[in-house]
Parts: C-alpha cells; structure tokens; sequence
C-alpha cells in the first residue's frame, strides 16, 4: 500500500468561505481537510482550462480577469 504525503500548508479563505466549508464539513461529518481534496478532485478539470498568466498576451492593468467572480 502507497504512503500518503502529509505535508503541512497553510491557506487563507475569506471568512464567509470558511464558515460555509466548516458547515460543509460538519454537514457531511468530514474534516475540512477531507472536504478541500474532495473539491480539488471534482474542480481541477474545470481550473485546469482557465488561462495561465502567461496565455494573456496585451493585456492592459485593470483587464486582469483574476478574482472577478470573487466575493
């Protein structure tokens, strides 16, 4: 059986965010960090698409599309 890699990382969510996967998690009897990989594993296709900062050529200060759907 493969070892797991438990490496530790800090990340930062906005508040609300937090408050809404901690509720996930206690919804689901999980721990944060079960619900984090669980939504890695369904999103990562669908971020795997989205332009990196190199594939955006003439782009002009304030055309950055980065964090607009953020709250």
């Amino acid at each position: 059986m493969a070892q797991s890699d438990k490496r530790k990382q800090s990340l930062y969510f906005p508040e609300s965010m937090l408050l809404e996967i901690q509720q996930e998690a206690n919804r689901l009897d999980r721990s944060l960090s079960w619900v984090m990989q669980r939504a890695w594993k369904i999103a990562r296709t669908e971020i795997r698409k989205l332009p990196s900062v190199n594939d955006v050529v003439d782009m002009e200060a304030g055309d950055d599309p980065r964090g607009r759907d953020e709250d």
